[in-house]
């Protein structure tokens, strides 16, 4: 590896602000990552100046540096010895980043790491309701009757298919208890048993509870003169989340006082207990109110004030993503749908996908960088499809107008779908495929808003970014014509340098044709799985091809092999990373997982160390998908070609789909 310039490490203590600006500071394997005394002294133009610097980005409160594999270790240590700073963990640097956040940013995280896990059986089912929408729904493909009336034989099929899609919102609780008495600190089996007290089928279900009101026969608890309600709490967020954080604070008291040898027969049954009368008799009631009262608050303006709602709503869910706030509103469309039948939420997030995209495809017209053209490509697919943050983080807020153009597009739908109330039956997938949530009266007004946000969004990004294109070739024009008569004068002295530099070059090719490079290689597919491009990589750093260009593969099974025949320049501590070199030094990263670094190695088994020869299919690492699902962390995995190489590499995806391991992957070929 090649020694790092001492300076430009320099420069990067006094670009985030010195080293008294730094209270702690890591690395992974492609990144630096600091908790920051104050960040907005951040000097983000000279860290862009920087040679060593692939990017860089602020996320829940750790400022991450991308430098890349093979020097940040290199660079880190360096850093170290010019600060006099004592090396930290990647938890030191994550609590203190933690402690750097307002109240308001940890309960969003907060809310983020309870609901993201649980969000593959939300899409799942929203997927499906959307299927049964379609075979259920009247005046789809025949006037005044649904498929499953025309024929049917496809009565049952549907049914089925409600049965399954309709489960995960009935049992929701159980998900968000699962999910939260774990982000709580406590025992996620115990979350799930609370989630089912909460739905047992002897209560009232909570879609029932308005008509039983009006006909006087909701059921009651006589608790010594007490009356409580007999319901359940279907489709509802707020009273599992409170009692679950109950729970996990009860148990918790409990395991650090009671004996190791009675905890069995006393923490899991008192806790339960205690939280299960305090969820029926206290907590329940008031947060059933409090949801009902948030929802028909919304409702209420919505009513009153649509358009204004659908502008603001629609136009700046684009800006909610990248604050992170827009992680709040799963619990409110969840609780709307769950209190109201439907969302009006949603169908605008829909549209802010499309919009994004759209934005982010007119700038594959306008770039003239083809690194640059193919990340707009495929990462408005990836919006089109309803992941937006390719889009917005690696295209749209670097240039700033398409973002801006695309928030305008979907403002305008918003008020459309506002003013035409259109509602989400459930969440599913955003973006186009969205329209399967929408109820099917109402996808007239849906394709028509989708519609406005492709030429508005397209359009004027197109119009804007050609028109800026132009004015800057005419102010370049104008500064070079300035220059001519300058350069004219000083075509006589370099004349004299070309005879020399000629001399120079004939010597250099002669060294040259003494060794023969190779023009290509080809690199084998390292994990069995689905070929995915970066763009839909959930990390910035990734997706915008920071480090160097590659692909991403979605993992059928845990196991990591060898893409050729070379030597292990590096495998990480954690076990999640490796570097890889070919016989001619030519090198690949495998990233296992998006954040896989806070698993410490657990789940991880490497067969190879640093410095170890391999053959190619040998096996290098095993893991557990299942383990780094279950922590709420994405499993999809980069495959990267690092920057900076010589010569220099440029690569061409051979797959797509899905693609068994040693299969031709990439295809490099050199300058």
């Amino acid at each position: 590896m090649s020694k790092i310039d001492q300076k430009q490490v320099e420069r990067i203590v006094q670009a985030v602000g010195g080293k008294e600006n730094i209270e702690a500071a890591t690395h992974c394997v492609t990144r630096l990552r600091f908790a920051l005394a104050d960040e907005s002294k951040v000097d983000a133009q000279a860290l862009e100046e920087n040679a060593l610097v692939k990017g860089h980005f602020s996320s829940q409160g750790q400022f991450q540096v991308i430098i890349g594999p093979g020097l940040v270790d290199q660079v880190y240590d360096e850093m170290m010895k010019l600060t006099g700073g004592s090396r930290a963990s990647k938890d030191d640097v994550k609590t203190l980043a933690s402690k750097k956040q307002n109240p308001l940013q940890r309960a969003i995280k907060m809310l983020a790491d309870i609901f993201i896990p649980i969000l593959p059986a939300i899409v799942m089912a929203g997927l499906l309701l959307g299927l049964n929408n379609i075979l259920a729904g009247p005046d789809i493909f025949y006037e005044g009757q649904s498929l499953i009336e025309v024929y049917p034989q496809w009565a049952d099929v549907a049914s089925i298919i409600n049965l399954i899609a309709s489960t995960a919102f009935s049992f929701l609780p159980v998900l968000i208890g699962w999910s939260a008495v774990k982000q709580f600190g406590g025992s996620p089996l115990l979350g799930i048993v609370l989630g089912l007290i909460l739905v047992n089928p002897e209560l009232l279900s909570a879609y029932n509870y308005a008509n039983a009101t009006l006909e006087g026969t909701v059921p009651v608890w006589n608790l010594f003169g007490f009356e409580v309600e007999k319901i359940g709490y279907q489709g509802q967020v707020l009273p599992v989340l409170v009692s679950a954080y109950i729970l996990a604070k009860i148990e918790g008291f409990l395991n650090k006082r009671v004996r190791d040898s009675i905890k069995l027969l006393v923490v899991a049954p008192v806790a339960l207990l205690v939280t299960g009368f305090l969820a029926f008799t206290v907590v329940g009631p008031v947060t059933f109110s409090i949801g009902n009262l948030i929802t028909n608050g919304l409702v209420s303006i919505f009513d009153s004030f649509s358009a204004l709602g659908g502008l603001i709503y629609g136009g700046l869910y684009a800006l909610l993503v990248i604050t992170g706030f827009h992680h709040t509103f799963l619990a409110v469309d969840i609780q709307l749908i769950g209190s109201q039948g439907g969302t009006f939420l949603w169908p605008m997030l829909a549209l802010s996908n499309i919009a994004q995209g759209a934005a982010a495809l007119a700038m594959m017209f306008i770039l003239k960088d083809q690194k640059a053209k193919g990340l707009a490509a495929t990462s408005s697919v990836s919006a089109f499809l309803g992941v937006t943050e390719p889009a917005i983080f690696g295209v749209n807020i670097r240039y700033r107008y398409p973002f801006i153009f695309g928030m305008i597009g979907s403002g305008i739908a918003g008020v459309l779908l506002a003013m035409n109330n259109v509602l989400a039956s459930s969440i599913g997938v955003g973006g186009i495929p969205g329209f399967l949530s929408i109820f099917p009266n109402q996808w007239g007004i849906f394709f028509l808003g989708m519609l406005i946000v492709i030429v508005v969004s397209f359009t004027g990004t197109l119009l804007y970014g050609k028109l800026r294109m132009s004015r800057e070739q005419t102010k370049s024009e104008n500064a070079s014509s300035g220059v001519a008569v300058n350069n004219e004068q000083a075509a006589a002295g370099e004349a004299m340098d070309v005879r020399t530099d000629n001399n120079l070059d004939v010597e250099q090719n002669a060294a040259n044709s003494n060794t023969q490079k190779r023009s290509e290689m080809t690199i084998a597919a390292p994990l069995s799985g689905k070929v995915v491009p970066l763009s839909e990589v959930p990390d910035p750093a990734f997706a915008q091809k920071q480090m160097g260009d590659g692909v991403a593969i979605i993992p059928e099974e845990g196991k990591v092999y060898a893409p050729f025949k070379g030597t292990v320049e590096h495998v990480t501590k954690t076990k999640h990373a490796m570097i890889l070199s070919d016989t001619e030094g030519f090198q690949v990263l495998i990233h296992v997982g998006i954040d896989t670094v806070s698993l410490k190695g657990n789940g991880f088994t490497t067969h190879v160390e640093s410095g170890m020869s391999v053959s190619e299919g040998q096996l290098l690492l095993e893991f557990d998908k299942e383990a780094i699902e279950k922590a709420g962390l994405p499993v999809i995995t980069p495959i990267i070609i690092p920057d900076g190489q010589e010569p220099s590499p440029k690569v061409e995806e051979l797959a797509s789909g899905i693609i068994e391991s040693s299969a031709p992957l990439l295809k490099v070929t050199f300058d």
